[in-house]
């Protein structure tokens, strides 16, 4: 394993990850090893992996269970005079 050291980081960016870390329960380190490994997991194709293997699960998990088109529902909360969030 490698490391690495972070020089002039502001104090309140230290106090904030120390909140963040307790919120979490992890140490300073932890936390920041965490925030880490999920900034370098940040890979498009990575991300397009997971969410194809996301949706196949899903499309397993609903299958035989009736859908109703996305189009019929947007209809139906147009027809009903819905205006969306404004």
């Amino acid at each position: 394993m490698s490391t690495i050291n972070v020089r002039k980081l502001d104090d309140n960016v230290v106090r904030r990850l120390k909140r963040r870390a307790a919120g979490n329960n992890r140490s300073l380190e932890g936390e920041a090893r965490h925030i880490l490994e999920v900034a370098a997991q940040d890979d498009p194709a990575a991300r397009r992996a997971s969410f194809r293997a996301l949706a196949a699960r899903l499309r397993r998990e609903t299958e035989g269970t009736p859908q109703t088109p996305a189009e019929d529902l947007i209809r139906e909360d147009r027809d009903s005079g819905h205006r969306g969030i404004r």
